[in-house]
């Protein structure tokens, strides 16, 4: 045959099988043109891989006499339903030979076009480049079946992650039936917040994980907003006195220190940790997570854990907050509840952190809000209605003001107490003096103008007479002060708000 190179067999076998090592090595898709048209370099002979009995052809080399197919139709089809595993016919003046590979039907077939029959050690040859060609498609399907396995796998994560922050732990646990994390078993969860490169998260996440796609009684799910940061959902139960909760809490302080260490051996890393929380507290657990994570970006070991200040609806006089809350967001009871829970979340995050969580556009977040905001009243863009919203929310712990007697008055018919009755109190005085007391005079000067401006960091700037990166950098060097996070999520915004409008009151 012409064009045949003259080599021992055995080096003909080396040169496939380098080949074969080159394309594995690759991780990508098989390059099979590559490897038929080394087999024509070695024979002389045009080759083609027909993937199935329907003709469609995968690859060929470039002067495969591709009008043979039709004439061969009936013979590829019975190679290829198994019927025969080779075959060999003449088709004017060139001898097609033919061979089915693999095991599972419809099954492709390699298709031989030479001048005359190919020599015995060329037919061996030719039956050494099906297999190399059947291992590589194995080998790709196998590589496909395990990047599909992986994708659906940080799926279902998400969505239990996603249930969870909705305080639906039930929810999530239907999600999963037949599959229930272990994490829904336990009792409390903490939520470690690793900052890292973004191109790592798989790394870390691939490398705790079991063959149920979760993380032993942990989960570890892409933040899918912010590139960087991995969650860490992890269980925690300690405390408790049982036997099992004494195991989840070792656990989690395993998976702890794993995180841990991974921040010490790598610079760029950073690690925010909740407090304990029951399982639809996630949100909570988040948001501290999250402050946490702002102050751990400029500590020495770029760890830190949530000082577990009091929230200002913990320190406020119950019954009086309470009628206050529920009058405000009665008007809710009127709007939607998928316009209330993303508002909830909106008030946590920046809509497009809200858009990416919950597979929303940007516009229609924009849209729950507008509703929500037309019913309350309220310019839902505006950081101290936020703010005030945020802690009404807190307040009654659900969108609406359900629970009350249905009046806008409250206990003795009395109207509800003003947002700042509550805050004139010496309890709301000294929880402002905490949050703010550690805060120099220049940066808590540049945090006022900053919200005085909506959190418009180019407004700031232009009101105090300085650049828009200076702003940023007080704003930064205040959240590793306050412990709040400020301009990643933004979930301190609203306790920075409150400290500086009490601390108003109390000076006036």
């Amino acid at each position: 045959m012409g064009g045949v190179e003259e080599r021992p067999a055995a080096g003909q076998l080396d040169g496939l099988l380098r080949e074969v090592r080159r394309q594995a090595a690759r991780g990508a898709d098989p390059d099979l043109g590559r490897i038929l048209d080394w087999l024509y370099r070695q024979t002389g002979s045009h080759v083609a891989l027909v993937a199935d009995g329907t003709g469609r052809v995968e690859s060929a080399t470039e002067g495969f006499p591709l009008e043979t197919l039709p004439v061969l139709a009936p013979l590829l089809a019975r190679l290829s339903t198994g019927q025969l595993a080779t075959a060999a016919t003449d088709i004017g003046a060139l001898r097609m030979r033919c061979e089915g590979l693999g095991t599972h039907e419809p099954r492709p077939v390699l298709v031989v076009a030479g001048s005359s029959e190919p020599a015995p050690e060329e037919a061996a040859l030719i039956s050494h480049v099906g297999t190399a060609l059947t291992l590589l498609r194995h080998a790709e399907g196998s590589e496909r079946t395990w990047r599909d396995y992986q994708r659906k796998a940080g799926q279902l994560r998400f969505a239990v992650l996603q249930a969870l922050l909705a305080g639906e732990p039930l929810l999530a646990r239907r999600m999963t039936t037949g599959v229930v994390p272990p994490l829904l078993d336990a009792g409390r969860l903490r939520i470690h917040l690793l900052h890292c490169p973004p191109s790592e998260r798989d790394r870390i996440s691939r490398a705790r994980q079991d063959p149920s796609g979760y993380h032993g009684p942990d989960l570890l799910v892409h933040c899918p907003v912010f590139k960087e940061h991995l969650i860490c959902l992890v269980a925690d139960d300690e405390g408790e006195g049982e036997e099992e909760g004494d195991r989840s809490g070792e656990r989690g302080r395993r998976q702890g220190e794993f995180l841990r260490r991974l921040v010490r051996d790598n610079p760029r890393y950073a690690l925010g940790v909740s407090g304990a929380h029951p399982l639809n507290a996630t949100a909570d657990a988040y948001n501290q997570a999250a402050h946490a994570l702002a102050a751990a970006r400029t500590a020495p070991d770029r760890v830190a854990s949530y000082h577990g200040r009091t929230p200002l609806d913990g320190v406020l006089a119950r019954r009086p907050a309470l009628d206050w809350a529920r009058s405000l967001v009665r008007p809710l009871d009127s709007v939607p509840k998928t316009s209330v829970d993303v508002t909830r979340l909106a008030l946590n995050m920046p809509r497009s952190a809200v858009a990416g969580l919950l597979g929303l556009s940007r516009n229609t977040v924009a849209a729950h809000l507008r509703r929500a905001g037309d019913a309350l009243g309220r310019d839902l863009t505006d950081v101290r209605c936020r703010a005030t919203v945020h802690l009404a929310l807190a307040l009654t712990g659900s969108g609406s003001g359900s629970g009350s007697d249905g009046s806008a008055e409250a206990e003795g018919g009395q109207p509800p107490p003003t947002l700042d009755d509550l805050l004139a109190t010496e309890r709301a005085a000294v929880w402002a003096g905490t949050v703010l007391r550690p805060l120099p005079a220049r940066h808590r000067r540049t945090l006022q103008a900053w919200i005085d401006a909506n959190a418009d960091a180019q407004r700031a700037a232009h009101a105090l007479g300085i650049s828009r990166n200076t702003v940023r950098a007080h704003l930064r060097a205040a959240e590793a002060v306050l412990g709040l996070d400020l301009l990643t999520v933004g979930t301190g915004i609203h306790d920075a708000v409150h400290a500086l409008h009490i601390s108003a009151i109390h000076a006036g």
